[in-house]
Protein backbone atom coordinates (compact mmCIF):
# COMPACT_ATOMS: atom_id res chain seq x y z
CA UNK A 1 0.00 0.00 0.00
CA UNK A 2 1.34 3.45 -0.91
CA UNK A 3 0.76 6.75 0.83
CA UNK A 4 -1.67 7.77 -1.93
CA UNK A 5 -3.80 4.69 -1.24
CA UNK A 6 -4.44 5.78 2.34
CA UNK A 7 -7.44 7.96 3.05
CA UNK A 8 -6.84 8.49 6.76
CA UNK A 9 -4.31 11.05 7.96
CA UNK A 10 -2.25 10.66 11.15
CA UNK A 11 -4.13 11.82 14.22
CA UNK A 12 -2.77 14.10 16.94
CA UNK A 13 -1.62 12.38 20.13
CA UNK A 14 -4.76 13.51 21.96
CA UNK A 15 -6.82 11.35 19.58
CA UNK A 16 -4.57 8.27 19.72
CA UNK A 17 -5.88 5.17 21.48
CA UNK A 18 -5.12 5.09 25.20
CA UNK A 19 -3.00 3.86 26.75
CA UNK A 20 -0.25 4.26 24.20
CA UNK A 21 2.53 1.72 23.74
CA UNK A 22 6.29 2.24 23.87
CA UNK A 23 9.04 -0.20 22.94
CA UNK A 24 12.31 0.42 24.81
CA UNK A 25 15.53 -1.35 23.88
CA UNK A 26 18.28 -1.76 26.45
CA UNK A 27 15.53 -1.74 29.07
CA UNK A 28 17.25 -3.97 31.61
CA UNK A 29 19.47 -1.28 33.10
CA UNK A 30 20.43 2.38 33.11
CA UNK A 31 18.47 4.89 31.08
CA UNK A 32 16.32 2.20 29.45
CA UNK A 33 15.18 0.73 32.77
CA UNK A 34 14.54 4.14 34.32
CA UNK A 35 12.52 5.22 31.27
CA UNK A 36 10.47 2.03 31.33
CA UNK A 37 9.59 2.52 35.00
CA UNK A 38 8.68 6.15 34.42
CA UNK A 39 6.41 5.42 31.45
CA UNK A 40 4.73 2.54 33.29
CA UNK A 41 4.04 4.88 36.22
CA UNK A 42 2.49 7.35 33.75
CA UNK A 43 0.07 4.69 32.42
CA UNK A 44 1.84 3.59 29.25
CA UNK A 45 2.03 0.07 27.91
CA UNK A 46 5.75 -0.68 27.82
CA UNK A 47 7.59 -3.42 25.94
CA UNK A 48 10.99 -3.95 27.53
CA UNK A 49 13.67 -5.37 25.25
CA UNK A 50 17.17 -6.57 26.08
CA UNK A 51 19.46 -9.55 25.77
CA UNK A 52 18.85 -10.99 29.25
CA UNK A 53 15.47 -11.93 30.62
CA UNK A 54 16.18 -11.50 34.35
CA UNK A 55 16.96 -7.74 34.29
CA UNK A 56 13.95 -7.11 32.07
CA UNK A 57 11.63 -8.98 34.44
CA UNK A 58 13.13 -7.12 37.39
CA UNK A 59 12.44 -3.79 35.71
CA UNK A 60 8.89 -4.84 34.76
CA UNK A 61 8.32 -5.98 38.38
CA UNK A 62 5.07 -7.72 37.50
CA UNK A 63 3.41 -4.57 36.20
CA UNK A 64 0.28 -5.53 34.20
CA UNK A 65 1.13 -3.07 31.40
CA UNK A 66 4.71 -4.33 31.02
CA UNK A 67 5.90 -6.97 28.57
CA UNK A 68 9.49 -8.22 28.84
CA UNK A 69 10.84 -9.59 25.56
CA UNK A 70 14.44 -10.89 25.40
CA UNK A 71 15.80 -9.72 22.06
CA UNK A 72 19.08 -9.24 20.22
CA UNK A 73 18.91 -5.95 18.33
CA UNK A 74 21.71 -7.07 15.99
CA UNK A 75 19.59 -9.91 14.57
CA UNK A 76 16.79 -9.02 12.12
CA UNK A 77 14.62 -12.01 13.05
CA UNK A 78 14.91 -11.20 16.75
CA UNK A 79 13.95 -7.58 16.14
CA UNK A 80 10.94 -8.62 14.04
CA UNK A 81 9.85 -11.02 16.79
CA UNK A 82 10.13 -8.20 19.35
CA UNK A 83 7.71 -5.98 17.42
CA UNK A 84 5.44 -8.91 16.64
CA UNK A 85 5.16 -9.52 20.38
CA UNK A 86 4.46 -5.83 21.05
CA UNK A 87 1.64 -5.69 18.50
CA UNK A 88 0.21 -9.05 19.56
CA UNK A 89 -0.03 -7.88 23.19
CA UNK A 90 -0.94 -4.22 22.82
CA UNK A 91 -2.21 -3.77 19.26
CA UNK A 92 0.14 -1.05 18.06
CA UNK A 93 3.44 0.77 18.59
CA UNK A 94 3.35 4.50 19.32
CA UNK A 95 6.93 5.14 20.47
CA UNK A 96 10.31 3.45 20.05
CA UNK A 97 13.07 4.41 22.45
CA UNK A 98 16.13 3.25 20.51
CA UNK A 99 18.38 3.00 23.55
CA UNK A 100 20.49 -0.19 23.34
CA UNK A 101 24.18 0.61 23.12
CA UNK A 102 27.72 -0.29 24.13
CA UNK A 103 30.73 1.95 24.76
CA UNK A 104 33.20 -0.53 23.36
CA UNK A 105 36.96 -0.54 23.91
CA UNK A 106 38.81 2.50 25.30
CA UNK A 107 41.43 2.67 22.55
CA UNK A 108 42.51 5.04 19.80
CA UNK A 109 41.88 4.26 16.14
CA UNK A 110 45.36 2.78 15.78
CA UNK A 111 44.65 0.10 18.36
CA UNK A 112 41.03 -0.64 17.44
CA UNK A 113 40.69 -4.16 16.03
CA UNK A 114 38.28 -5.08 13.26
CA UNK A 115 36.41 -7.40 15.62
CA UNK A 116 36.01 -4.66 18.24
CA UNK A 117 34.76 -2.22 15.60
CA UNK A 118 32.27 -4.73 14.21
CA UNK A 119 30.90 -5.47 17.70
CA UNK A 120 30.21 -1.80 18.46
CA UNK A 121 28.71 -1.11 15.03
CA UNK A 122 26.44 -4.14 15.35
CA UNK A 123 24.77 -2.82 18.51
CA UNK A 124 24.99 0.95 18.24
CA UNK A 125 24.30 1.38 14.54
CA UNK A 126 22.97 -1.78 12.90
CA UNK A 127 20.76 -2.45 15.92
CA UNK A 128 19.42 1.10 15.87
CA UNK A 129 18.64 0.88 12.15
CA UNK A 130 16.96 -2.53 12.45
CA UNK A 131 14.76 -1.41 15.35
CA UNK A 132 13.91 1.89 13.66
CA UNK A 133 12.97 0.04 10.47
CA UNK A 134 10.62 -2.35 12.25
CA UNK A 135 9.06 0.47 14.27
CA UNK A 136 8.65 2.59 11.13
CA UNK A 137 6.82 -0.18 9.27
CA UNK A 138 4.43 -0.80 12.16
CA UNK A 139 3.77 2.93 12.64
CA UNK A 140 3.25 3.47 8.92
CA UNK A 141 0.81 0.60 8.47
CA UNK A 142 -1.20 0.73 11.71
CA UNK A 143 -4.49 2.63 12.00
CA UNK A 144 -4.39 5.40 12.93
CA UNK A 145 -0.91 5.74 11.44
CA UNK A 146 1.92 7.58 13.12
CA UNK A 147 4.37 7.42 15.96
CA UNK A 148 7.63 8.73 17.36
CA UNK A 149 11.15 7.31 17.38
CA UNK A 150 13.63 8.54 19.99
CA UNK A 151 17.27 7.71 19.23
CA UNK A 152 19.73 7.81 22.13
CA UNK A 153 22.62 9.66 20.56
CA UNK A 154 24.91 10.71 23.46
CA UNK A 155 26.89 13.95 23.50
CA UNK A 156 29.60 11.89 21.82
CA UNK A 157 27.49 12.51 18.72
CA UNK A 158 28.66 16.13 19.02
CA UNK A 159 32.06 16.00 20.76
CA UNK A 160 34.07 12.86 21.49
CA UNK A 161 36.00 11.75 24.51
CA UNK A 162 39.57 10.59 23.91
CA UNK A 163 39.96 6.90 23.11
CA UNK A 164 36.34 6.41 22.11
CA UNK A 165 36.61 6.09 18.34
CA UNK A 166 34.15 3.22 17.85
CA UNK A 167 31.48 4.64 20.15
CA UNK A 168 31.87 8.19 18.85
CA UNK A 169 31.73 7.20 15.19
CA UNK A 170 28.56 5.17 15.64
CA UNK A 171 26.93 7.94 17.65
CA UNK A 172 27.73 10.51 14.97
CA UNK A 173 25.92 8.20 12.53
CA UNK A 174 22.78 8.42 14.69
CA UNK A 175 22.41 12.03 13.53
CA UNK A 176 22.03 10.86 9.94
CA UNK A 177 19.62 8.10 10.93
CA UNK A 178 17.47 10.54 12.91
CA UNK A 179 17.24 13.08 10.09
CA UNK A 180 16.46 10.39 7.53
CA UNK A 181 13.64 8.97 9.67
CA UNK A 182 12.21 12.45 10.21
CA UNK A 183 12.13 13.09 6.46
CA UNK A 184 10.86 9.66 5.43
CA UNK A 185 8.23 9.67 8.16
CA UNK A 186 6.49 12.91 7.23
CA UNK A 187 3.91 11.27 4.98
CA UNK A 188 3.00 8.85 7.75
CA UNK A 189 2.93 11.04 10.86
CA UNK A 190 6.22 9.59 12.15
CA UNK A 191 8.65 11.93 13.88
CA UNK A 192 12.17 11.32 15.17
CA UNK A 193 14.37 12.84 17.87
CA UNK A 194 18.07 12.50 18.60
CA UNK A 195 18.49 12.74 22.36
CA UNK A 196 22.09 13.47 23.37
CA UNK A 197 22.68 12.75 27.06
CA UNK A 198 25.85 13.67 28.92
CA UNK A 199 26.97 12.32 32.30
CA UNK A 200 23.81 10.89 33.73
CA UNK A 201 24.59 8.69 36.74
CA UNK A 202 24.84 5.23 35.15
CA UNK A 203 27.22 2.29 35.37
CA UNK A 204 28.63 3.28 31.97
CA UNK A 205 29.63 6.71 33.26
CA UNK A 206 31.14 5.15 36.36
CA UNK A 207 33.20 2.85 34.14
CA UNK A 208 34.46 5.85 32.17
CA UNK A 209 35.63 7.34 35.46
CA UNK A 210 33.39 10.34 36.07
CA UNK A 211 33.63 9.74 39.80
CA UNK A 212 37.30 8.80 39.95
CA UNK A 213 38.96 10.63 37.10
CA UNK A 214 37.82 10.59 33.47
CA UNK A 215 40.37 11.07 30.70
CA UNK A 216 40.33 14.61 29.28
CA UNK A 217 41.40 15.96 25.89
CA UNK A 218 44.67 17.32 27.35
CA UNK A 219 45.60 13.92 28.77
CA UNK A 220 44.74 14.76 32.35
CA UNK A 221 42.11 13.03 34.43
CA UNK A 222 39.40 14.75 36.43
CA UNK A 223 36.21 13.91 38.22
CA UNK A 224 33.11 15.15 36.44
CA UNK A 225 29.62 16.04 37.68
CA UNK A 226 26.71 13.75 36.93
CA UNK A 227 22.95 14.22 37.13
CA UNK A 228 20.23 11.86 38.40
CA UNK A 229 19.19 9.01 36.13
CA UNK A 230 15.51 9.81 36.57
CA UNK A 231 16.00 13.21 34.96
CA UNK A 232 17.11 11.50 31.74
CA UNK A 233 14.03 9.26 32.01
CA UNK A 234 11.83 12.29 32.60
CA UNK A 235 13.19 13.84 29.40
CA UNK A 236 12.29 10.70 27.46
CA UNK A 237 8.80 10.74 28.96
CA UNK A 238 8.44 14.39 27.86
CA UNK A 239 9.48 13.56 24.30
CA UNK A 240 7.26 10.48 24.15
CA UNK A 241 4.24 12.43 25.37
CA UNK A 242 4.45 15.31 22.90
CA UNK A 243 1.50 15.73 20.50
CA UNK A 244 2.02 14.49 16.97
CA UNK A 245 1.98 18.09 15.77
CA UNK A 246 5.33 18.76 17.54
CA UNK A 247 8.72 17.33 16.63
CA UNK A 248 11.95 17.83 18.55
CA UNK A 249 14.71 17.08 16.06
CA UNK A 250 17.57 17.15 18.57
CA UNK A 251 17.81 17.70 22.32
CA UNK A 252 20.90 17.79 24.55
CA UNK A 253 20.79 17.28 28.31
CA UNK A 254 23.98 17.20 30.36
CA UNK A 255 25.15 17.42 33.94
CA UNK A 256 25.56 21.08 34.87
CA UNK A 257 29.21 22.06 34.69
CA UNK A 258 30.51 18.97 32.91
CA UNK A 259 33.48 19.54 30.57
CA UNK A 260 31.59 19.78 27.30
CA UNK A 261 30.78 23.38 26.35
CA UNK A 262 33.69 25.56 25.34
CA UNK A 263 37.04 24.43 26.73
CA UNK A 264 35.67 22.52 29.71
Amino acid sequence: MTASDRTDSPRPASEQPEPRTAVITGAGSGIGAASARRLLAAGWNVVLAGRRSAPLEATADGHPQALAVPADVTEPDSVAALFDAAVARFGRVDVLVNNAGTFGPAVDVGDLTAAEWDAVVAVNLTGAVLCAGEAFRRMRDQRPAGGRIINNGSISAQAPRPRSVAYTTTKHAIAGLTKSIELDGRAHGITCTQLDIGNTATDMMAAIGTGTGALQADGSRRTEPTFPLDEAARTIEFLASLPASASVNQLTITAAGMPFVGRG
